[in-house]
Order: structure tokens, then C-alpha cells, then sequence
């Protein structure tokens, strides 16, 4: 079962998930939902991703929302940023039957409060041990819960973004899509269309076995999508996550655009327009505080995770100050104005706005962007806390942040090192002014973590 950093945690990063038939049994489901009806009376709203076993979890999840007395709406297949656009300010939370980017076999459960964010650390501990303890408030037979079925609310979603873009700035545009048989089918397609785009599709139906690609829209899983860029003539590519939160972009020539320079390019066509702060994770590149500068607004840095950007946000937004835009380097991207949290079917609108705006090819606008180089990779480690602890004596003479995990500055060059949210590993992200100082220093970091390692099986064996 994927579990988050804290040891027996049930819930991670985002939400709960595990592979079903084995660690994401429709108990459990029950269980979450009746936690959860137990915590937040009202209405619910709830809806799932294309995954063949959303339909079996997806009732166990109301049937224990209905049992501790809530009302339910059942709004369908559609995106996860849809569900949290149609919870915010009109319902009491909600629930999303998804795993995101895993394969097919994995599913799971999203949480949503009733401010369209996903619920956070403390109050899914008190939901976790709700579970645990099986403290569920359970009402009698007259006072269950009562169900409404309406997969038309999604059209309210797609209506909102595209009322964003009233002078159908996709005139004269050609867009290849890839929602990869997920939620987005029902609404990407659409959203372009309606806002002037002639729209291509590949694996635009919905399948829950993903039979063209996985999931996660990896750059080698984009193949078809390139081709269909390429001998189509299209403007640009888009391809969506399982649950379309996320959105990632090939330029006109099928070429695979790096999340980090999208986050960039998006970041500049906002603060171009509106000065303010970006709110980001400790794992962007540092070329977003170039961006900001430039643009007249700054970075305030946050823990990994969408759920830790959109709290930052708002809490700067309650201090008084403007906050612009937020996101991850993983095309996950959140516009404050619109709502606060990931929503891959807005950043595929507003990269046609800056496609119109800008009158250039989308290779060129990316080209035009500031670069440095930036190398990845991950370390099995199942005490992951103890090696970062020993790697912050191990670099004592560099600045350190321990905001998430242990990130090393060095001069231009720095080094996070974080331990997994999902899995017994470290994941490690290096950047520098080129490729050769960041492989440089990501070897250096990995054989001093690799060194740690040896010496922590040494001490366990005996060997001396």
C-alpha cells in the first residue's frame, strides 16, 4: 500500500492508495468513507477516474458515507481538479476514487475539505485513527444518508475555465490530445474546442485498462502523441495524468518539454501580466526565482507535495499579500484566481493563451527561457532519516535547508535529498549551471550517501 513518509501512516502525499485485491480491499474503502461521514456531516460530493475497479470502490466509499448519515452526490467520471472546482464553497467535502499516475492496478482514495483543497496532515491523522479505532458515527435506519447521481456537474468545471478565455484565443489552432483513457476525455477536448482550437485526440476514449499508455505521462510513454503532433502540422501536444490534475506538453516538433521549463513559461506569462508571489516546492528549479525577479514578483519556497503549496497560498493570501500562481515541477500547476489545486484541464487553456499571446512556435518560447541543468534519481534506503542525517555532517561546509529533507546550496548549484512519501527510497534532484557540475555533484552526493549505507550494513552484519 503506498504510505507516506511517517511509519504506519495510512494516508501519504495524496491520499490513500494500494493495488486492488490485495491492500485496497472495499473494507477499507467503507471504512474511509464512514471516518470521514464521521468527521464532516453535510453533503458529499464524490466521483472517480476510469479504473475498472472504480465502479466496486466507489460504492463501498458511499456506502460509508451514507451509513454515518451524509447526503451524497455521485458526480461520475471526471478529473479530480473538476470534483474539487464542484466541492469549493458548495459542499461539506468530498472524495475522489483515483490513483493518479499509478498502473492500472493500483486505485485509491483523495479526501477533499469543502474549500476544494485536499485534506491535511492533522486532520487526516485524526481520520486515520477514526479508522483505527473504528469510532464511525453510524446513524439508525431513519436517518441514513440520502444519494443523487449527476455526471452532467462536470459541465459546470469545463464551463468556468473556458469563461476565462472569452476571445477564443485557440482560433486558427491546432491541438493534439492525449487524456490516456482517463477522466480528461470528457473535458480537455472540450474546453479546447470551446475555446477556438481544432482538437486531434489519441487514446480519447475511456479505458481503465489504459491499453495505449500507463497512467503517468512519462516522455518515452508519449510516442503516439508525438507522431500525431508531428503529422498532424498541430500547434502543441498536452497529455494528462490518470486523474488530469497534472499536464505535461510536447512543442511542434513532438518534442518532450521538461516540467520544470513549462512551470517556468507559464510562471513568466502570469507575472508578466499580474506582479505577486509564486509559491513552489523546494524541488523547483531555481530558475523560477529568475523568472520572478525579472517580472517584478518572488518565490516563497514550500515542502513537496500540491496540498503543502495550496496551504502556503492561502496562508499567504490571509496575511494580506498577492499570490499569483503556484505549482510543481511535475506539471501540476494551481491558478489562485480560478482554484487551489492541480488542474491539468487550465493549464492546457492557458498554454493556448500563450501561444496566441505570443505568436511564436512553442519550441521558440521555450528556447527563449533561462536554462541551467538539472539531474535525477532515486536510492533504495529503508532508514532514510538516519542517511540524511548523516549527509548533513557529511556537508556541513555548504549551506543547508532542512525545510523537506536535506537540500544542499552551493554556490549556484544545490542538491535536495528527500525521503520517499510512497516508497522505502531516497529520491535525490541536483541542479547546476550545466550538465557537467550537476552530474559532478550528484556523484558526489550519491557515493556519500552509497558510503553511509555500507557503513549501516557493516555495523548491522559485523563486518569490519
Amino acid at each position: 500500500m503506498k504510505r507516506s513518509g511517517n511509519a504506519g501512516r495510512l494516508f501519504g502525499t495524496n491520499g490513500v492508495r494500494g493495488i486492488v485485491g490485495a491492500d485496497m480491499p472495499p473494507d477499507l474503502v467503507f471504512s474511509i468513507g464512514a471516518a470521514f461521514g464521521s468527521m464532516r456531516k453535510g453533503r458529499i460530493a464524490v466521483g472517480k477516474d476510469t479504473r475498472t475497479s472504480g465502479e466496486m470502490l466507489i460504492h463501498a466509499l458511499k456506502a460509508g458515507l451514507l451509513a454515518t448519515g451524509c447526503d451524497v452526490v455521485d458526480c461520475g467520471i471526471l478529473p479530480t481538479p473538476a470534483l474539487q472546482f464542484l466541492i469549493k464553497g458548495q459542499y461539506a467535502g468530498g472524495a475522489m476514487i483515483t490513483a493518479s499516475h499509478n498502473p492500472p492496478e493500483y486505485n485509491g482514495v483523495k479526501i477533499i475539505e469543502a474549500d476544494g483543497t485536499e485534506m491535511g496532515d492533522e486532520e487526516t491523522l485524526e481520520l486515520e485513527r477514526n479508522i483505527a479505532n473504528r469510532t464511525f458515527k453510524m446513524q439508525s435506519w431513519e436517518y441514513t444518508g440520502k444519494e443523487t447521481i449527476d455526471p452532467t456537474l462536470v459541465d459546470n468545471y469545463i464551463d468556468a475555465i473556458v469563461a476565462r478565455f472569452p476571445h477564443n484565443p485557440g482560433s486558427g489552432m491546432l491541438v493534439a490530445v492525449d487524456p490516456g483513457s482517463g477522466p480528461a476525455c470528457r473535458t480537455t477536448p472540450k474546453i479546447l474546442r470551446r475555446i477556438g482550437c481544432r482538437v486531434l485526440t489519441v487514446n480519447g476514449v475511456m479505458d481503465g485498462t489504459f491499453p495505449g499508455r500507463l497512467p503517468e505521462p512519462s516522455e518515452h510513454g508519449l510516442a503516439a502523441l508525438s507522431a500525431l503532433v508531428v503529422s498532424s502540422g498541430a500547434d502543441f501536444g498536452i497529455a494528462h495524468d490518470g486523474d488530469a490534475d497534472r499536464a505535461v506538453f510536447l512543442d511542434e516538433n513532438g518534442r518532450y518539454i521538461e516540467e520544470n521549463a513549462e512551470l517556468l513559461l507559464v510562471a513568466r506569462h502570469i507575472c508578466r501580466k499580474n506582479k505577486g508571489i509564486i509559491v513552489t516546492p523546494v524541488s523547483t528549479s531555481q530558475l523560477v526565482e529568475t523568472i520572478a525577479k525579472e517580472n517584478g514578483s518572488s518565490v516563497v519556497y514550500t515542502k513537496v507535495g500540491s496540498i503543502n503549496v495550496a496551504r502556503t497560498m492561502h496562508a499567504i493570501i490571509r496575511d494580506g499579500n498577492v499570490v499569483v500562481f503556484g505549482g510543481e515541477g511535475n506539471g501540476g500547476l494551481i491558478y489562485p484566481d480560478h482554484q487551489f489545486c492541480r488542474d491539468g484541464g487550465m493549464t492546457a487553456a492557458v498554454m493556448v493563451s500563450i501561444l496566441a499571446e505570443e505568436r511564436e512556435k512553442l519550441s521558440e518560447i521555450v528556447s527563449s527561457l533561462p536554462r541551467r541543468s538539472m539531474v535525477k534519481g532515486k536510492i533504495p534506503a529503508a532508514d532514510a532519516d538516519a542517511v540524511i542525517n548523516g549527509l548533513t555532517g557529511r556537508f556541513s561546509k555548504d549551506n543547508i535547508d532542512r525545510l523537506d529533507g536535506l537540500k544542499i546550496i552551493r554556490g549556484s548549484s544545490w542538491a535536495l535529498i528527500r525521503k520517499s512519501g510512497t516508497e522505502p527510497l531516497m529520491r535525490i534532484t541536483v541542479e547546476s549551471e550545466d550538465n557537467e557540475q550537476a552530474e559532478v555533484f550528484y556523484k558526489e552526493v550519491t557515493s556519500a550517501i552509497q558510503d553511509l549505507l555500507n557503513n549501516t550494513y557493516n555495523k548491522i552484519t559485523g563486518i569490519s
